[in-house]
């Protein structure tokens, strides 16, 4: 345990840099610091977006929707740039007054819809297409628990574990221990549930699986943090299961590419337009 100590004072005051990765973007006061219209594409739903475990659950999603025939799903997904500050722009904070990706307009209706946070946007495209979220009351119901669990559990994930292992300045055995625990017994719900039907809402593949998995689903397969051996993945067997099968799913390995600019040039799809992008 570390023997410093640190003092809170009276009122807080952002006097000094918080540090670590992204520490460029983290900032006490909402609202936007430049001008900038963004741009419009051809079809009515317009993505704004980044591919990380947030933004990969809306582009699963609308290449699923896509794959089911649903051709209104079509898509321009534009690259936000976070370490850039792009989510900071007039536009974005227009969409989503929160600045985080993603965040979405439904062109197709006058005026456009806005939809932030991913949670509602996954919702919101469920049920305009009525695809992936069961309409019986005990399924839907279901399904919106575990959906409504990823949203309040990974930043516990993120922000919590992710930060103090991966990216903090300096590593610190206390916050680690604590997001540790938090992170592993997150795991061990998963595990059980998983261990009594095949998806997290039971035996249909649904928005809720669509939300956990990019965060959960990666972590235990390596793909987040680089701390599967860290938080002993392999001890969750029926989480590596699921995992691994929705790895396999060609929408799911087409929304991946999506907004992504990091990785294999091959895996790299910065903006999506048309679907011819995603063979180029």
């Amino acid at each position: 345990m570390s023997k410093a100590s640190y003092i809170p004072p009276k009122v807080w005051k952002n006097n000094a840099p918080s540090g670590g990765e992204f520490a460029n973007i983290n900032r006490p006061t909402a609202g936007p610091t430049h001008d900038k219209t963004l741009p419009v594409g051809k079809h009515p739903l317009q993505l704004y977006s980044l591919a990380t475990p947030n933004g990969v659950k809306v582009t699963i999603l609308l290449e699923e929707l896509l794959a089911l025939g649903h051709t209104g799903a079509e898509y321009d997904a534009w690259l936000i740039r976070i370490n850039d500050g792009d989510q900071f722009s007039s536009g974005f904070v227009e969409i989503n007054p929160n600045s985080k990706i993603p965040a979405l307009l439904d062109h197709s209706a006058k005026p456009p819809i806005r939809v932030f946070e991913s949670g509602s946007i996954l919702l919101y495209l469920a049920e305009k297409f009525g695809a992936f979220l069961p309409t019986d009351v005990a399924g839907r119901t279901e399904t919106l628990n575990w959906l409504f669990w990823q949203m309040g559990a990974a930043p516990y994930l993120g922000g919590g574990f992710g930060h103090f292992y991966a990216y903090a300045p300096e590593k610190l055995e206390y916050p680690i221990n604590r997001f540790t625990m938090e992170t592993k017994r997150q795991l061990d719900v998963l595990d059980r549930r998983l261990a009594e039907s095949p998806y997290l809402a039971g035996d249909h593949y649904t928005i809720a699986d669509i939300a956990v998995w990019p965060w959960y689903g990666q972590l235990v397969r390596d793909k987040v943090y680089s701390a599967a051996e860290f938080l002993s993945a392999h001890e969750y067997t029926h989480v590596q299961r699921w995992a691994e099968e929705i790895a396999k799913r060609p929408a799911v390995l087409r929304g991946q590419r999506v907004n992504r600019t990091w990785g294999d040039e091959e895996s790299q799809v910065p903006e999506r337009h048309e679907a011819d992008d995603l063979n180029r």
